[in-house]
Order: C-alpha cells, then structure tokens, then sequence
C-alpha cells in the first residue's frame, strides 16, 4: 500500500501539471471502488479551477472553488499524468481532463482506494479524527510521550494509529523502531520521554529522506510521473526477516503484530 512518502511523491509529481487548470470532464469507467464514486462527481468539478494540490495522511486534496476531490490510492492505485493521450488500459477507472490537454488518470487494479467529494474536508469522515502530520512541529517527543501514558499497545501499533500521528506505515514503523533501537512489541507507556525523542527524530529523518528519493516500490507503486521509488534499496529491515543484521550480523525476527509483518532485531532493539 501507498505510504506517506509515496502520496507525497504523488503530490509533489502532479500539482506541477494541474495546479491552476479547470476541469474540463471527468470520465469514469469504473465506479466500484472501496466505495462508489459519486454519480455527480463530473457536474460538480466541471469548469471548476484546482486551487490547491494538498496531502493530508494518505489522502490527496484536489481543492477547487466549490469543493474538495478526496483521492486515496488503496493499496494499488496510482495517479498518473497523460500527455500524449495514451491508451486506455484495463484497470485505468478515471479520467480528469483539464484544460491544458492533461489528463489525471487513476489507475487501480484493485479498487481499494476512493475518489470522493466534499465542501467540508476537515469535518469529512475520513479526515476529521486524523492524528498530526509527522514532518511538522506540531508531532513533537512532548506530544507523543503525552499520548501514550495511557496506552499499553506494542509501540508499532501505536505510532500506526492514525489518530496518534498520520502517515507512519508499516514499512516506515519497522524502519523507524530499529533506527531508535526500540523493540516493536514494547508497551507505548512503557517508553521513557528520551526514548520518545530519538524515535521522533527517526520518524521525521526517515520519511524525509524516503519522500526525497521517491518512496519505496515494493509492487505496484509509481509516482506520477510513472517511475518507481528507490527507498527500497535502503531498508534495514522492512522484508528481511531472517536475514542478517546488517548492524550486529545476528538474524532479524519476523512476527505479524496487529495483522502486519514485522521485522526486527533482538539484539539491537530492546
């Protein structure tokens, strides 16, 4: 699935080519998605301008004049820019033309992720009880330490709670936790303001650098301008499980926590 760095990724290789453009026609041929595309979707955004191109989460914010088209990439959809008016391919559900001759078009062989409308974005279902973004001042080792004195959870789960801190995914959990040298399974309560401080940073160092080379491909994902991400390359341990350490050399544990793999050192997190 898309994590943080990827719709980010996303963001940043679209807006270049929308930002400014009304919308011309929204064309689209599947509407079965995680839920169904509204009907009305292409009455509402027609002759509207794109205003702002935003991420909130995992969410991608299309804000026009009138409303908001909220895009979530599920765990295999991708955006793509369309210049040359490329063929349209079996999973290829929606088009967005805009009025520079740039089609927007949504790809998802899955159909987990969702295009949706809204006037109110920050009372929207989906957004309203969302966590802080991780790269800004306000996700701070005060607050996480603050939020979790009343949580015994494993402190994976904890940093994935959406409702704690947006945007932290299974593979950037995994990387971050080994970085602060903080078992996964360790009680969120149980971790001292110090620790918290040195995982804070891991976080924020981590996605940075991930959203800088382009984020992680590990099946389906690309960017919008098409070309995968090379965060892969650097993984600790996020899908080595049972391999060797590259820090101390001893073999990585993998276990599934809360549905999801996980993989870390007995050694060097504690």
């Amino acid at each position: 699935m898309p994590e943080l760095p990827e719709v980010e990724t996303t963001r940043s290789g679209i807006e270049p080519h929308i930002i400014n453009q009304k919308i011309k026609q929204v064309i689209v041929r599947e509407r079965r998605l995680r839920w169904t595309i509204p009907d009305e979707l292409d009455i509402l955004t027609s002759e509207q301008r794109i205003k702002v191109v935003k991420r909130r989460a995992k969410y991608l914010l299309l804000e026009l004049e009138s409303g908001t088209i909220i895009i979530h990439l599920g765990m295999s959809g991708s955006l793509r820019i369309i210049e040359d008016n490329a063929p349209v391919q079996k999973h290829d559900h929606v088009d967005i033309l805009l009025e520079n001759g740039v089609i927007l078009r949504y790809h998802d062989p899955r159909r987990f992720g969702c295009i949706l409308w809204t006037k109110e974005p920050a009372t929207h279902e989906l957004l309203k009880n969302l966590g802080p973004e991780p790269l800004t001042d306000a996700f701070n080792s005060d607050y996480l330490f603050d939020v979790s004195r009343k949580r015994s959870v494993a402190i994976k789960l904890f940093i994935m709670d959406n409702k704690v801190v947006v945007g932290v995914g299974n593979i950037y959990a995994n990387e971050a936790l080994f970085a602060a040298g903080i078992n996964p399974n360790k009680p969120a309560n149980s971790i001292s303001k110090a620790r918290y401080e040195k995982l804070v940073h891991y976080i924020k160092e981590i996605l940075a650098r991930a959203i800088e080379v382009g984020g992680t491909t590990l099946r389906d994902f690309v960017g919008g301008d098409g070309k995968p991400g090379y965060f892969q390359q650097t993984l600790n341990v996020y899908g080595r499980g049972n391999l060797p350490c590259k820090t101390c050399g001893k073999l990585l544990k993998e276990v599934k926590l809360g549905q999801r793999t996980t993989v870390w050192c007995s050694h060097c997190q504690h």
